[in-house]
């Protein structure tokens, strides 16, 4: 079966600083440069397939790359060099409240978020009940209020309940499943055994192991920014485990 994601020498160079905000006084009379040109590779050489239906564990330390892989894919980056290529539809959980709009109702975000990624209008009132049921009841009582004005938690109970409504095959999940009260993770956990169960397709960035194991069959390991491990689950996770002992 053709993979459904594909990538080829990948890589991504950033500054290591960002500039900082100049007022108009000094663009005009600065001297010399204010930030430094230093870059580093955030990914370099990465070459994988996934296939439909692969649940896929990628493991690391802090800055070895994996959300930076993990937005690569969404196309929210674009690589300096190689190639990524993604054959089917993605339904992006990384930032889970970056597209909803604070002005707007959570009503008007909902419509207005699932339809960016591809549901009509009718589709999103048929999905409209199982959406906010899945958010819970606090955030339906609170369905025409501005969106800015939500506690976290219920920004992100209903980031998860579109994100997962939509039938996106194709599933980038980057440690959301840490967030909220035990109860709604139960319910998070729940529905990603679902769409598992369903065929999809499953990218899964944590630090958490049990939720890798639980979810995963296949892992990948980023050091610094390049693939040094692929494999099953365990065999991945021993190989980083053994890593960090090393380091200590």
């Amino acid at each position: 079966m053709a993979a459904v994601i594909t990538t080829e020498n990948l890589g991504i160079e950033f500054y290591r600083s960002r500039r900082r905000k100049l007022s108009l006084r000094e663009m005009l009379f600065r001297q010399g440069a204010t930030h430094s040109p230093e870059t580093f590779w955030a990914l370099r050489g990465v070459t994988l397939q996934v296939h439909p239906g692969e649940a896929v564990g990628l493991v690391g330390a802090n800055g070895g790359g994996k959300s930076t892989l993990l937005k690569m894919i969404a196309g929210v980056l674009i690589p300096d060099e190689g190639t990524v290529s993604v054959t089917r539809g993605v339904a992006p959980l990384i930032e889970l409240t970056g597209g909803f709009i604070g002005e707007l109702s959570a009503r008007e975000n909902i419509y207005l978020t699932a339809g960016l990624h591809g549901l009509s209008p009718d589709a999103v009132e048929e999905r409209f009940d199982e959406i906010v049921d899945f958010a819970g009841p606090q955030v339906r009582a609170a369905l025409d209020t501005p969106y800015r004005h939500f506690s976290s938690g219920m920004q992100v109970r209903l980031g998860f309940s579109v994100i997962t409504a939509l039938d996106e095959p194709i599933l980038l999940v980057d440690e959301v499943l840490a967030v909220g009260d035990k109860a709604f993770r139960e319910k998070c956990y729940r529905r990603m055994e679902s769409l598992l169960a369903e065929g999809r397709t499953l990218f899964l960035v944590s630090h958490n192991e049990s939720d890798l194991r639980r979810f995963c069959t296949r892992g990948l390991y980023l050091r610094s920014g390049e693939l040094v491990g692929d494999g099953s689950i365990a065999d991945v996770l021993a190989a980083y485990n053994e890593d960090i002992k090393g380091a200590l």
